[in-house]
This record gives structure tokens, sequence and C-alpha cells, in this order.
């Protein structure tokens, strides 16, 4: 049996929809959520989960073979809450753990990667089997947002001419169904990035083409960065996050041209136009 914890998110729903495509019978997916009653549309058994109460956890995980932990949205309370998954994990005798953690995160300036990093040593010295599916960039996380730069003919940043390795997450969703279901993938470190990089201005220019709208990039300062995000209502922890992983990017922190995704999925990655076409549909 095989558990996707935060099976409502939008990773999560999309790899239990990948395992259903990769033929595992809907009796052998659980999907671990906080709240049964956004999943009951999964078509799969759900079980209530909660990160930050282990005893819930432990009962989600009973007889799993595999687990899928999707990292926690909670910035500050992540690592913590990723720990209890683990010892439940263990608790419940899982005999293989993946986690979905940041590209690079051991080497990785990123401010979120920490997290991701105290989590990935904490699970190596668990002794459970594991594997690290180590996310890039989602292409969603520009595309999701074009309706403000539509209306403002802007898209604001503080990238610079930094490439970013995006893919969709539905590519990132079809390789955690690989690893979920291939032991060959057990104890791997996986970089998964998108196949070709692009700048920001390139993400305007390719908006512009398609909208006929013209969009430009301008880059900001960090803090005038954080400063127009906090403007809009975002909390400022989270826009400081962003503009701080905006600034990585023009470092070279969200750029590779390791070939794991495409491999893995047997297939090319999500293009950033193809991305665009979907969300400008929508």
């Amino acid at each position: 049996m095989i558990v996707v914890t935060g099976a409502t998110g939008h990773l999560g729903r999309l790899t239990v929809t990948a395992l259903l495509d990769r033929g595992v019978p809907a009796g052998e997916i659980v999907a671990a959520v906080r709240d049964p009653a956004k999943a009951a549309d999964l078509g799969v058994e759900v079980r209530e989960a909660d990160y930050g109460r282990p005893e819930k956890l432990v009962a989600a995980f009973a007889g799993a073979d595999r687990v899928l932990l999707i990292s926690s949205s909670e910035v500050g309370q992540r690592f913590a809450q990723h720990r209890n998954a683990v010892d439940a994990a263990k608790a419940a005798g899982v005999g293989f753990l993946a986690y979905t953690s940041v590209l690079r995160a051991d080497v990785s300036t990123l401010g979120l990667a920490g997290e991701h990093k105290e989590t990935e040593q904490y699970i190596a010295e668990s002794g459970l089997p594991h594997t690290f599916l180590r996310n890039g960039w989602y292409l969603e996380n520009y595309t999701e947002h074009l309706a403000s730069a539509l209306e403002h003919g802007t898209i604001l940043g503080s990238a610079r001419d930094g490439l970013i390795s995006g893919a969709a997450r539905a590519d990132y969703a079809a390789a955690a169904a690989v690893v979920l279901t291939d032991d060959r993938h057990r104890e791997e470190v996986y970089e998964l990035a998108g196949d070709t990089a692009f700048t920001m201005a390139t993400l305007a220019a390719e908006v512009s083409r398609q909208s006929g709208e013209e969009v430009v990039y301008h880059d900001l300062p960090e803090a005038d960065y954080v400063a127009a995000l906090a403007g809009t209502g975002m909390p400022r922890q989270y826009a400081e996050l962003l503009a701080d992983s905006d600034v990585g990017v023009s470092k070279g922190q969200l750029v590779s041209e390791d070939t794991a995704l495409t491999d893995l999925i047997g297939r090319p990655t999500t293009s950033l136009a193809d991305a665009v076409a979907v969300a400008l549909k929508n």
C-alpha cells in the first residue's frame, strides 16, 4: 500500500492521479489529509493525517509499504512537522519513504532550503529506506499569476537574468509515482529540473507573444520586491521568502542541467510555452 501525504494539495492530487495512471489499484493507495472531506473526489482510501498530530500520522501510515512525504507548506514549522511524520512512519513499520525536497538542498543558499536539509538529514539518520526527490521550481509558480501581469503589463522580481530550470507540477508528480512503484529507485537522491531553462525576461516575452498584450519584466532590489509583494496583502515572512528565492535565481540556485526528471518520466518535461498556454486558457 502507498500513502501520499498532503494529498489534497496540488502536488498530492497529481501524484495520486499519476499512481492510478501507472496501474496502481485504487484500493492500494491512501490519501493522507488534514480534512478528509476535501479528498472525497480522489477515488482512493482517505485517512486523516496532520503533521502536527503524531498519533494521527501513525494511524494514517498503518499497513503502508511506501510513503510519499510531501513537504509541509508551513515555513518555519516544517522540520518539526516532518520529524513527526518520519517518526510515525518508522513506528508504523513503513518500508520506504520518499521525500519532496528542493534542488540541491544540501548546498543550496536559498532561505527555504534549510528545513529541507534538516529533514533529509533526519530521514537519513532514521534508518528508513528512502529516496530524496529534490524538486526544482514549479512553472506554476509563475503561470498561476498571469492575470496580474496582464493587467499591469509587468512581471516583478529580483531574479535579474538568472536562469530557472522549471517544470510543471505534473512532471514532478509523475516522477514521484515512478519512484514509489519501482524499487530500482530506492536509496537515491534525484535532482529534478526542467529540460530548458528560462529567465524572467523570457517568461514575460512568452506571455506577450501568446496573449498579444505587451508584458515586460521589471527587476527590483530585494527590499523593494518584498515591499511590493507585501503591498498586495501577502504576509511579510512569505514575501521575504519569495524575494530571497528570486535573489537565489540570480545566483544560479534554481538552474540545473541534470536530466533525472526526464529520465524518470520517460518524456520531455513541460515547456514554458505549454505552461503559459494552459494558464491563459484557464
